[in-house]
Order: structure tokens, then sequence, then C-alpha cells
């Protein structure tokens, strides 16, 4: 099989040149390629075999007859053969063609005799090679047979191979028609299917027509409106995205009947429903002794009791109410006026009833505010958790009828907070109200899901509901919240303007430093809780003494106390800036008729006094943080830092400049532009007062004694010199100069040490003591300076022992100041 694939090799060329070989005979091939004894044996061998080599059987056309010519049978007879009988011998001699016919008598004779055994001499050697060519004229007739054939047969492969390529192109092509019938086959079927399935949408007309043509009152509950309502819609979904369809206007308009007729028959029997369910309980409300139990079983749980039957008809009217705004949100409308109405109806005269029993005339308006309102948020709630298990929609109209039922109380309600004097009473009413506010109901319920587009939907399963999720109770109270804060801000207006900026100043008000010193002793529980109400609404703990504070501060912080929480951010601030800017004017009044009472002593009393004022109204001017304009009324005063302990971290100040931009205060004397900045202002010459005050009881004699000098060496200077020279005066003499220096440094060791306690009774901190303090001592160093400086060019450095450095002088003031520990005694 190998064979007959292998391809044959064709003839060549007839023009191809024959290739040049070299040729050799005999002798050189014997010479160059020498064969052995066993190679010459093996091809004597294969020669006697190949001297008759057998044809095939099919090829011999006669088995017996020899295929090779029979030796001559006079054979030369060997020398171990036997020889013949003579007669014998003689009969083959004169038989055999090779002995002459005639016996030989002349040369001529002799030598054709011998040619012609010489002849057949040589035909018997060439026998073999005659045999071997005959054999191979066999073999090649025999291979041109087996050529022809296998060219017959090729010639039969080659028609049948033509014929199996007809049959695969017919089976193709046959193939080819039989897919492209079953593609036309399977587009006609999916044809067929989506002209059945639009054909679906417009058939549906005939289903909806059918059962709205035969109304009842129980159509609305049968399993298969809704069905039929919801297959409805999609089809007009449907139709409007497919208008280019062949009369799609004409059935839209079909099924938008439909729609609006089985939309109308819905708020046909919810309002039929509701009428039924409210005049039978009404007539049960109207019978005598009906408890209030009963009254809200019929109010709420028999209102609650069909709303599983009606809430599916109506969510399905809200949601084609909500898709089709135009053509039935007029029926929606009709169902929430028709339920407010029955609900008004029935809650009208039991509001009444129970807003007369609150006795609006004689109840105090804290405690009426709180029940009525309680009352009606109560109210409200129950009303809007009712709403919602028929209703998903209207809150706008829920909105309106909640406050229609507000305003039974709100009528008197409003007249009494409109003429209410008492600014507590209002603040009270202001934190009710808010209380209330800002408790509302949580979160119900989640937005809806979309709507399915498919034809086929499941009506059954769950449907979350959107729009109504809680209720607003400050929507509610906003308009009473507004009328109390309104009467609130005038109030505290009054307040303002005849507790603080025309109060009558009282003997009992400039009792400094002994309020300071009374302050120290232990207080009431009743005195601290006072006070702790205040400084938790600002915030800090430097309000803790409010008994020692001036009166208009006090007055001023408790209006801003009662009005930071209840008025809006933009109002409180003009308010509170209005008020800080009067008590800072007070203060400054206050002050002034301070120094006035004992001086010298309550010139410093004065100062401190308004120091100590003033440090107060900045700390609670940071903590109002009157300056940020975006307020939001959520943001308590708790991360507002401390103001003394935010403007004394740094206490090195050498000048009064750096002491106050350590406290935070503008450098110069700017615009005052707001109350923060008229403090700032205020507190800045107050303290370069006090400063001055305590520098100059301590330097007066020094600061004296140096102008007495210059003022006569000025005037010597300009008369004779031949007058009196300066240290000839008894007050210029060196034991004056060394007396004037004991009694300054025994006026620091005594008045500085007070100074020093008295800025601790009034400040109460002693890095605020240490602020003030160190400007003292700077000055007082400043003028110390000057007077050695005199005195040591006056007697030549002879007091260079006595009197004292810089360095000395410093550490001097910094000992007396830090030497009592103890904090200011009652003897002060």
């Amino acid at each position: 099989m190998a064979n007959r694939t292998a391809p044959r090799r064709g003839p060549l060329p007839l023009n191809a040149p024959s290739p040049v070989r070299p040729t050799i005979n005999v002798e050189e091939w014997e010479a160059r390629a020498p064969l052995s004894d066993v190679e010459i044996r093996s091809v004597g061998i294969i020669k006697a075999a190949s001297e008759r080599p057998p044809l095939p059987v099919k090829f011999s056309t006669d088995e017996k007859t020899p295929s090779r010519p029979s030796t001559p049978k006079n054979k030369l007879l060997l020398p171990n053969s036997r020889p013949g009988t003579p007669n014998s011998s003689r009969l083959a001699l004169s038989t055999h063609a090779l002995h002459p016919k005639q016996p030989v008598q002349t040369p001529q004779q002799f030598y054709d005799w011998f040619a012609l055994i010489d002849r057949s001499v040589a035909h018997s050697q060439e026998a073999h090679f005659r045999a071997h060519v005959a054999s191979v004229s066999e073999h090649l007739d025999t291979c041109d047979k087996l050529i022809e054939h296998v060219d017959e047969i090729d010639k039969e492969v080659d028609g049948m191979l033509e014929g199996w390529r007809g049959v695969e192109e017919g089976g193709k092509s046959l193939k080819d028609a039989c897919e492209r019938l079953l593609e036309e086959r399977d587009r006609l079927l999916a044809l067929t299917d989506d002209i059945g399935a639009r054909l679906e949408y417009f058939q549906e007309l005939e289903h909806a027509t059918r059962m709205l043509n035969h109304p009842g009152e129980s159509l609305v509950l049968q399993a298969d409106f809704l069905y039929m309502v919801e297959r409805v819609d999609i089809c007009i979904d449907y139709l409007k995205a497919h208008r280019q369809f062949r009369e799609a206007e004409v059935y839209l308009l079909r099924f938008q009947q439909c729609m609006t007729r089985a939309m109308t028959l819905i708020k046909m029997y919810f309002v039929g429903s509701l009428r039924a369910l409210s005049a039978d309980i009404s007539k049960r409300l109207s019978e005598k002794d009906v408890s209030s139990t009963a009254q809200m079983h019929l109010l709420y749980t028999r209102f609650r009791s069909v709303s599983p039957q009606l809430a599916p008809l109506l969510g399905e009217l809200e949601r084609r109410a909500y898709a089709h705004k135009d053509e039935l949100s007029s029926l929606l409308s009709e169902c929430h006026s028709a339920y407010f109405s029955a609900r008004k109806s029935l809650l009208v005269a039991r509001l009444m009833e129970e807003i007369k029993g609150l006795d609006p005339t004689r109840t105090e308006l804290v405690e009426l505010t709180r029940s009525g309102c309680s009352y009606l948020k109560q109210l409200c709630l129950d009303e809007f958790n009712l709403f919602r298990e028929f209703f998903n929609s209207g809150e706008d109209q829920l909105y309106q009828y909640l406050e229609n039922l507000c305003d039974y109380l709100y009528d008197d309600l409003r007249p009494r907070i409109l003429h209410e004097p008492r600014l507590t009473a209002l603040c009270e009413v202001c934190t009710v109200l808010q209380a209330l506010m800002v408790l509302d109901v949580p979160d119900l319920s989640e937005d809806d899901e979309d709507d399915d587009d498919e034809l086929n939907l499941d009506l059954d399963r769950p449907r979350k509901k959107h729009g109504l999720s809680r209720l607003h109770i400050s929507q509610l109270l906003q308009m009473v919240l507004q009328d109390a804060q309104t009467r609130l801000f005038f109030k505290a207006q009054s307040v303002i303007q005849s507790d603080i900026r025309y109060y009558v100043l009282k003997p009992e008000d400039l009792t400094y430093p002994d309020k300071l010193l009374d302050a120290r002793k232990p207080v009431s529980i009743s005195d601290i809780k006072e006070k702790e109400s205040i400084s938790q609404i600002f915030k800090t703990p430097s309000l803790d003494k409010q008994d020692t504070w001036f009166p208009t501060l006090q007055k001023t912080v408790w209006v801003l106390s009662q009005l930071h929480d209840f008025v809006k951010p933009a109002i409180f601030e003009d308010i509170a800036q209005e008020a800080l800017s009067l008590c800072r004017q007070s203060l400054v009044s206050a002050s002034e008729a301070l120094k006035l009472k004992n001086p010298p002593i309550s010139r410093l009393d004065g100062q401190l006094f308004l120091i100590r004022h003033l440090l107060i109204m900045k700390e609670i001017t940071n903590n109002l943080d009157l300056v940020q304009r975006d307020y939001d009324p959520s943001i308590n005063f708790a991360g507002v830092t401390d103001t003394l302990s935010s403007l004394l971290n740094k206490t090195t100040a050498l000048l009064p400049d750096a002491l106050f931009s350590t406290l935070g205060m503008p450098r110069g004397d700017g615009s005052i532009r707001s109350a923060k900045h008229g403090i700032d202002h205020e507190l800045r010459r107050a303290c370069k007062e006090a400063i001055s005050e305590c520098a100059d009881s301590l330097c007066a004699p020094l600061h004296e004694w140096v102008d007495r000098v210059d003022e006569f060496n000025t005037a010597w200077r300009t008369k004779d010199t031949a007058g009196a020279p300066l240290t000839t005066q008894e007050w210029a003499s060196q034991a004056a100069a060394e007396e004037l220096n004991d009694t300054f440094r025994a006026a620091c060791e005594r008045d500085l040490r007070a100074h020093v306690l008295r800025l601790k009774l009034y400040l109460e901190d002693d890095r605020t003591v240490k602020v003030l303090i160190r400007p003292v001592q700077d000055q007082v160093v400043e003028e110390y300076d000057s007077f050695r400086d005199v005195a040591w060019n006056m007697y030549a450095g002879a007091l260079r022992r006595n009197l004292l450095s810089s360095a000395d002088l410093r550490g001097l003031l910094e000992g007396i100041s830090d030497g009592d520990r103890d904090g200011p005694s009652t003897n002060t």
C-alpha cells in the first residue's frame, strides 16, 4: 500500500541534456574495486541464481514449457563421467549438428568446420547472457503490462474521484439550501412571535373593555382587577414608546380611557366606603357615655380595620397619578380631600373639648404651652400614622390639615405669648417648643422600587413606600416659636435698655474690694447651682463668682444666656453687641465713680475693677464669637478655649504694647467697630493706668528728686556760676540721697507687696498678676536707673556701694512679687 501511494517518477523531458559519465573499462574497474574471495563466491551464487528467475504464475503462458533454451545435447563428457557405448557414441556424433555431414577432406572444409566449432563454443559460452537478456525482456514485458493495468486503474480511480466530487458538490449545495430554508423558517417564526407579542398589547384592550363594561361595587375588589390595571398601564407605556405603529394613537387613547375609568372606580369605592364608615363612627360618638378608650377605638382602630382593603387600591391610584399627573392627579386630590374632610368632621368636636379642658385663660403660659403642644404633637402623630395606613403621598395636604388642627390651640396661645411680660417665661416657652420640635418621629420607610416594564408582573410582592417618611413637628410649631422668639427679642431689648443702659448706680454697687473679700467666704448650695447654670451655658470656669460682678454685667450675661438658644443667629449677634457695648459703658462709668470714692487708694481699685470686668466680658465675647457671621445654633460653647488661659500663656512682656499683644488685643488706637474691639480698647487703657498707678506709688519720690535736680541744674546754669553748688543743698546731700534710697526700698517692700496682693484679690490668677506686674517692675527699674545715674554723677561714685544695680533691683522686685503665696489677707 505504501508503494502505491508513493509518487511515480515521470519521464525526463525530451530536451533535457543527457548526463555525461566518464567511461571505464573492465580492467580499470577490477583494479579500482578488487573483490575478495567471499565476494567473488557471492557474485557467482547470485549469477547462478539469476540465470533463470521464475516468473509469476499468472504471467506464465505454459508452465511445462521451459522459459530458456535447452543446452546442447552433445555435451562434452566430464572426466569422471562414464563413457557411453560405442554405438551410442557414434550415433550421437553422427547426429550432432556440429559434426560434419561429410568427412573432412580438404583444409578448407576443416577450416569451415573449425569455424563452426569456434562459433558454437562462443555461442555456448554466451548462452547464460542471452538467457539473462531473455529473462529481462520477459520482466520488462511484465512491467509494461503492470503499467498498463496501473494506468487503467488510475483512470478508473480518477473517474471515481470525479464522481465523488460531483456528489460532494451536490450534497453541499443541498445542505446550503436546507440551511437557508431553516434560517428562513426561524426568521418567520421569530417574526410571528414578534407580531404576536406586539399584538398582545393591542388585544389587551378587548379584555380591559369587557371587564370595565360590567362594573359593580365589588369589581375593584376582584383579584383580576388590579392585574388588568397593571397590564393596561404597561400597554400605555408601550404604545407611548412605539407611536410609529399603525393605529397606535387610537389604541393609546382608548387605553387611557380605560385607565381613567378604573381609577375613577377606585376613587368612588374609596369615597363611598369612607362616607359609610364616617357616618357609622359619628353615630356611635354621638351616643352618651362614650369613654375615651372607645373614642380612640372608633377614631383610629375602626379606620385601620379597613386600610388593608383600601390601601392597595389607593396605592395603585397613587402610582398611576404619579405617572400620569395630567389625567389622574385630580382623582387622587379628591381622595385626599374626602379623607381630610371625614377626619376633620370627626375630630373637631373632640379637639375643642380637650382645649377647653386645658383652660387657656387661667393656666400658666409655660404649662399651657407644654400640655397643649404635647397633646397636639400626639394628635398629629396619630393622624400622621393613620394617614400613612391609607396613603403614601399628599404630604402638603397632610401638613395643611394638621396645621388647621393646631390653629384651634394657637388661637388661644398666641395672644398669651405676645402679651407675656416675663423674659424667663418666654425662654421656657421657647425651650418647650424647641424640645418638641427636636423629638421628631424616626424614619419609617424607604424609597419605592422602580416599576416593572415587563407585561407579566408579580403583583403579590410587597412594595416599598416612598414620599411620607417622617412627621416633622417643627413645621407645625414653627409659627408659635417665631411668635415667642419675636416677643423674647423685644422683651430682651426692653431689659437691656432699662437695666443696663439706664441703670442707676447704687452705693452698695461700689463696695470694692469688700465684695471680693466676702466672696471668699463659704456660699450656700443654692447659690452654687445658680452660678453653675450660667457657667455651663458659657462653658468657662472663670464665671463662678458672679456675686462679685457689677449688676449690669450680671444682667448682660443673664440676658445673653436666655437668648442665645432661642433667637436667630443674626438677631442674637446684634442684640449681644448692643448689650455688651452698653455694659462696657456702664462699667467705665462705675470705674470712674469708684476712683473718686477714696483717693488715692480707690484709684487703683477703680482700675482693677474695670480690668476684672473687662476680662470677664472679653471671655464672654470670645465664647459667643460675635465676629463670626456663619453662626450655627447647634454649636455649643464647650469648644471655645478659656479666655484667661489662652491670653496669659506669655509672661515675658517688657512694655505695655507687648503686654497687650500677649492679651490678644490690637496695638494702637484703631477704629472701634464692634463690641469686642471696644472691650479691647478699654482694657488696654485700664491696664496702662493700673501699671502707671502701681509704679508711680513706688517711684514718685525718686522721680520728684530727679526732676528737682534737673531744675536746679538748669537754673544754676542760667545764673552766675559763683552761686552755691548743688551738693551744698540740704535736700541734695549724700545723706539725703541715701535716705531717699532707703525710703524707696521700704516702699518696695511695703507698697509693691500690697499691690501684688490687691491684684491677686481682683484678678484671682497668678499668671494674670505676673502679666501685669512685669511691666510695673520694668517701669520701676527704669525710674531707679535714672535716679542711680544722677546720684553717681553727683557724688562721683560715692554711693556706688549703697545703690542697687539693675539686676539686683529686678531680683529684689521679683522676690517681693513672688514672696506672698498665701493670697490676699482680709487686712489688705
